[in-house]
């Protein structure tokens, strides 16, 4: 078979399954829609699971049963369990290094500074940068999260746009549709309602760019409302990832049970034994008694260290502090992740911004890996508000819109050396390889560019002014001596 064929094929299959899908919805058939979306359900609940201490397998672990020499119960001897939250430190260092400082925006070219300044209210009227961090702290957490954009009328009557995170901790089940090249093709959202008191409906929403599906299941089937889709895309950012400390679950179970076991053994040695002969001895206490009395026959005993002494633990092993170092070194390298502790940071307040970046060495390459997904969703994420901007919110910046292009740049979470920034840009404008509006806007210091630039316009014609006034005055001043001659 040519490779024309195959592709014919496959597109002759994409057009099936697509065709199944409109059908299935016109039947309002929408259990069998759900089975078209890929979901990871699986994979969320297992990252839930590791990510919650509560759920870790070393709380399985059962308490010690003492009995008697009769085999008869005394009592339980409780046996430690101890999680390690690695799962959530291990995310929030990996979200601090790519969203710790809000994402900067840029407009490209010199056309579309009013598309600009709207698409800059949403971003700030949605809390785009608190809504970012927490949609890669929960896919970091569950492999999966989405950031869906709601566009409705506010109390005023006027269009307006809200952003919700969606995600499995929160009740949301996601689901989603690709193309072979990896575009998304339609987006669904399940959840639950509480309509009264006594009972909770099941809503099942299918987002597409053309229309908008509200599914609700009911006692008959399915009650399907389709809305015109009015932004023109799917209004959804979808994360999804592979959960931050993939590849060294072992190494943390290890570190657990290691530190679960120390802890009884602790408990064991922590209350002396004896060591007695027990010829001399008339009672023996239990294990666990209190106020231990241990009282000796005869006498005439001389020296009761001969016959009875502490039994007391020496020393921990060696081998177990050592196998500890080695998981704790593993699990934070293996994923990339800096040690940031008290000890390693405390004496670390005169350092460089470049400086401190080479020693989060680790962090910073995770961070880039993340950017190479990132981007794209960076990208559909400006591309998706100026469609909300131009077909919702001011229609009258429609074209404007669909002739903008915004970028975007990630901030380095602990800032920038502002010095060395500030020489380079001077360095660079001296040499004219730089204009003074470029600078203004590379400035880290300046936080609002346009006044500043508006502030420097109008210092520049003040000086122009006094020089002209300057001159003026020199000038009279010449035709007065030039008359007296």
């Amino acid at each position: 078979m040519s490779y024309f064929q195959m592709f014919t094929n496959y597109l002759n299959a994409v057009v099936g399954r697509n065709q199944e899908f409109d059908d299935l919805i016109k039947a309002k058939d929408i259990s069998r829609v759900k089975s078209l979306f890929q979901s990871r359900e699986e994979e969320t609940a297992e990252a839930m699971m590791e990510y919650d201490t509560r759920t870790h397998e070393i709380n399985k672990r059962q308490d010690k049963i003492v009995r008697n020499k009769l085999g008869q119960r005394k009592g339980i001897v409780k046996r430690w369990k101890l999680p390690l939250n690695y799962p959530q430190y291990i995310n929030e260092i990996s979200v601090v290094f790519i969203y710790g400082r809000p994402v900067k925006w840029t407009l490209q070219g010199e056309t579309g500074e009013k598309a600009f300044e709207a698409f800059k209210e949403v971003i700030k009227n949605t809390r785009f940068d608190s809504k970012v961090r927490q949609c890669k702290r929960l896919a970091g957490a569950e492999t999966q999260s989405a950031m869906l954009f709601r566009v409705f009328r506010n109390n005023d009557g006027k269009p307006d746009v809200q952003i919700r995170v969606l995600a499995r901790s929160k009740g949301d089940e996601i689901y989603a549709r690709w193309d072979i090249y990896e575009n998304l093709v339609s987006f669904a959202w399940g959840y639950y309602v509480k309509e009264d008191s006594t009972s909770t409906a099941y809503h099942f929403d299918i987002f597409t760019p053309e229309v908008i599906y509200r599914c609700k299941r009911v006692l008959t089937g399915w009650e399907v409302v389709a809305e015109e889709n009015l932004i023109g895309k799917i209004p959804v950012i979808l994360f999804q990832q592979e959960k931050e400390w993939t590849g060294v679950e072992p190494l943390i179970e290890r570190e657990e049970y290691i530190g679960s076991r120390t802890a009884d053994t602790n408990d064991y040695f922590s209350d002396p034994m004896f060591l007695i002969h027990e010829d001399i001895i008339k009672n023996m206490p239990e294990k666990g008694d209190e106020n231990k009395t241990l009282r000796i026959r005869g006498n005439n005993v001389d020296d009761v260290s001969k016959y009875a002494k502490y039994l007391t633990w020496d020393s921990a092993p060696d081998s177990k502090q050592k196998e500890v170092e080695w998981l704790q070194k593993h699990i934070l390298s293996k994923t990339f992740t800096p040690n940031i502790d008290f000890d390693n940071m405390k004496g670390l307040s005169n350092v460089s911004g470049k400086a401190l970046k080479q020693m989060m060495l680790l962090a910073d390459i995770k961070a880039s890996r993340h950017k190479e997904s990132h981007d794209e969703l960076l990208d559909r994420t400006s591309n998706l508000i100026l469609a909300i901007i131009g077909n919702v919110l001011q229609i009258a910046l429609k074209s404007e819109c669909e002739n903008t292009t915004i970028a975007h740049e990630f901030q380095e979470p602990f800032g920038e050396d502002i010095k060395e920034v500030i020489e380079n840009i001077a360095k660079a404008k001296d040499a004219e390889m730089l204009s003074t509006e470029g600078a203004v806007e590379l400035n880290p210091i300046i936080k609002d560019h346009a006044l500043e630039m508006k502030r420097l316009q109008k210092e520049q014609e003040q000086s122009a002014q006094r020089q002209r006034d300057l001159f003026g005055q020199n000038q009279n001043q010449d035709d007065i001596f030039g008359g007296a001659e």
